[in-house]
């Protein structure tokens, strides 16, 4: 009888879903990217992932409620609260009210309310490596759809061939698949580099490994820039011996891919060369970004201190750029007819800032980013020495931070993939301005 009255209950699958229910709705905003993308993906409206990430903002709002909690500490408060200077009197020079009231409804869902959010449903160390878990299944899941484009010729029009992986999001948005991806090579690689089971980290090294081919089939040079950078960053924070390793696993593997299988041999070789012809006969597409980041520091110079206004750029532009700027990019394939696409953004998120809101808005909103960053890395070092089971929580963060803020100089918000953005912000705003407890549980 005692024994019937003492034992434990059981930790079942019942248990299991509660310990992380606060996470759950992070994590099906993640899910929501694997759907496909309705309207062609051409990010002119809102998205089921829009509609989710609201969600999870008033999910975390009830909670606090209930629970009677201080929600954020005062630097967490500070550093978060920052951009809303700037994005405000953006807003109110907008060239009209509503586009000052769309901009800055989505200026603070993708860099104020929903990582705010994230940071907050975020407990420990289990939850956030769960919201890694997710991205790393998304893009498995993005990418293995990505190969399978590029190989039955089913993807986005590139060089005449419909060959470009593209995931679900279509070939309006050709950087979403190629974003999700790299998040998921990020994520892999930090949790491979961690301390944690030995399973786990193998699972992750292949994940990582895997990701490779969809990323360069993608052929975005942006996300390549990027994540090369960071995975580069991770092995070095994570300690030169390992480095070395895995930079020869890497480069075996990459051998093995384009020398020995002859995976897109010759065009990712002039995709790749493209990236150093700036002046030596470069092809429209960077003809056009540099003409648009020529526009937008004109604007800026008309407009030093607050910018032309949120969602000013488009009609600014044919009055600041060169007659090298074509009219648009052409779209076509994965499921959709040709499109031209208008060039309604530099391509360049710190000149987009600049352009719209002005030097007072890039420094809020750049200082908020280096400030989290700042905060990770100082975290980061001092995990290491201290408590090496959560260095694979901050790879992760401190990776994902640094792959956005160099995706910044070649890409902007926009498109379906944004609402990741906002989550990434709040997993690297979780570790770097939760409280000491939060991270080492």
């Amino acid at each position: 009888m005692t024994q019937l009255l003492t034992a434990p209950p059981p930790t079942t699958a019942v248990s299991v879903p509660r310990r992380f229910l606060p996470v759950l709705p992070v994590v099906a905003l993640v899910a929501m990217m694997a759907l496909p993308v309705s309207g062609g993906g051409d990010g002119g409206g809102g998205t089921v992932a829009d509609a989710v990430s609201g969600l999870v903002v008033l999910f975390c709002a009830i909670r606090l409620v209930r629970d009677r909690r201080r929600p954020l500490s005062r630097t967490a408060a500070v550093v978060l609260a920052l951009p809303v200077v700037g994005i405000a009197l953006a807003a109110a020079g907008a060239a009209s009210p509503g586009a000052g009231i769309t901009g800055l409804v989505r200026y603070l869902q993708i860099f104020v309310l929903v990582p705010a959010a994230v940071m907050l449903l975020i407990r420990d160390r289990r939850d956030a490596r769960l919201v890694a878990w997710s991205l790393i299944g998304l893009a498995l899941w993005q990418g293995a759809i990505g190969v399978h484009q590029y190989a039955t010729g089913t993807g986005a029009s590139y060089m005449g061939e419909e060959i470009r992986a593209v995931g679900t999001f279509g070939a309006a948005d050709v950087m979403g698949m190629a974003t999700v991806v790299s998040f998921g090579v990020v994520c892999s690689l930090g949790l491979a580099l961690g301390a944690g089971p030995g399973r786990q980290r193998t699972v992750a090294a292949l994940c990582s490994l895997a990701l490779l081919l969809p990323l360069a089939l993608s052929f975005s040079r942006g996300a390549w820039i990027a994540t090369a950078v960071t995975c580069g960053a991770q092995l070095a924070l994570a300690g030169m011996r390992r480095a070395v390793k895995v930079f020869a696993v890497v480069a075996a593997a990459s051998v093995i891919l384009v020398g020995g299988l002859g995976v897109g041999t010759a065009m990712l070789q002039e995709r790749i060369s493209s990236i150093t012809q700036v002046a030596d006969a470069p092809d429209q597409s960077v003809t056009d970004r540099y003409t648009m980041w020529a526009a937008a520091v004109d604007m800026w110079r008309d407009q030093p201190l607050t910018g032309v206004g949120l969602k000013g750029f488009p009609d600014h532009r044919d009055g600041h750029a060169s007659l090298a700027l074509s009219s648009g990019s052409d779209t076509e394939g994965a499921g959709a007819g040709f499109k031209r696409q208008p060039l309604l953004s530099p391509h360049n998120m710190y000149l987009l800032i600049l352009s719209e809101q002005g030097l007072l808005g890039l420094l809020a909103l750049a200082g908020s980013w280096l400030a989290l960053l700042v905060c990770g890395l100082r975290r980061l070092f001092r995990a290491r020495r201290q408590a090496p089971h959560g260095l694979d929580c901050a790879l992760v963060a401190c990776g994902l931070l640094t792959w956005q803020l160099v995706d910044f100089a070649y890409a902007d918000i926009g498109g379906p993939s944004t609402a990741l953005t906002a989550v990434l912000f709040g997993l690297g705003a979780w570790w770097a301005l939760a409280s000491e407890e939060a991270g080492e549980r």
